[in-house]
């Protein structure tokens, strides 16, 4: 396999012939200081990149990274505060690719075939839906993309000064969804963990991006900031429940926005391998 550096032997052959050829010793020296620093830097991106496992199958970096972002969407991998330094290319890349856009579009399309096949709407005005905001409705990439793409360990001062900027793109699937549950007459709930601070920008942002006509906006109070978010989310809908409301579904980028109970008919998460909220 090239690695695209030159060989020890083909590095003394070009000395000696650059010696020979009346090039000074200092050519020389600086030829050897560059291939050997070139071959440290390729030897670490090699046991990187491929490990020889006892079986003969080779693993890359990519395969490395691919299966950790897996393995975050699959809740294996729970609580990390930062995505491995090794693999902050791959994560933004992948959330800047194509693929992303599929995946994030195939949930936003199994909500509609579960819509369409599972709940019996009565159209009384309880026919409900849950959606968190963060990277659910609004995106924070702008902000992780100048952050390493979740290679930083969060800041939540300056995480929550930019959302008061009021500046976060709508998801455009997340959008098709909200859009086509109103026109069903489901009332749509926004549970979030934002703070409560962060209502007025956040009412702002959502609006600025054509999200509006939801029944209710519920933000984390100061009352609720010693509960963790899946402690919290299961409350609000508990009360929602109470006051007669049917859940049939909710969406989220993180598995706190949708599990424990009471829960919805069905539950659906977006990909979203930059932060884990627990």
């Amino acid at each position: 396999m090239s690695s695209g550096l030159l060989k020890p032997q083909l590095i003394s052959d070009l000395i000696d012939s650059k010696m020979k050829g009346g090039v000074g010793v200092a050519l020389s020296l600086a030829l050897v200081s560059l291939s050997v620093g070139a071959a440290v830097a390729d030897w670490n991106i090699m046991a990187q990149n491929r490990k020889m496992r006892p079986d003969g199958l080779q693993i890359s970096l990519k395969n490395y990274c691919e299966s950790w972002r897996m393995n975050v969407e699959l809740h294996n991998i729970r609580d990390f505060e930062v995505v491995p330094e090794e693999c902050t290319d791959y994560i933004g890349k992948y959330v800047k690719s194509t693929q992303f856009a599929v995946d994030s579009e195939r949930t936003v399309e199994e909500c509609l075939v579960h819509l369409s096949t599972s709940c019996s709407l009565k159209n009384d005005g309880k026919d409900a839906w849950i959606f968190d905001i963060d990277d659910t409705l609004l995106s924070t990439l702008p902000y992780y993309k100048k952050h390493n793409f979740g290679g930083e360990k969060l800041n939540l001062t300056s995480l929550e000064e930019w959302k008061r900027q009021s500046k976060a793109p709508a998801l455009a699937h997340s959008l098709q969804l909200f859009n086509e549950l109103k026109s069903r007459g489901i009332q749509i709930f926004l549970i979030s963990a934002r703070s409560e601070k962060l209502r007025s920008a956040t009412i702002d942002n959502l609006v600025d991006v054509g999200i509006h006509g939801w029944t209710g906006l519920i933000l984390r109070g100061d009352e609720n900031e010693c509960k963790d978010v899946l402690t919290f989310k299961a409350a609000a809908r508990k009360e929602l429940l109470g006051k007669g409301y049917r859940l049939w579904g909710i969406v989220g980028d993180q598995w706190s926005s949708i599990l424990g109970t009471p829960t919805a008919k069905r539950t659906f998460k977006l990909p979203n391998p930059l932060y884990y909220v627990a």
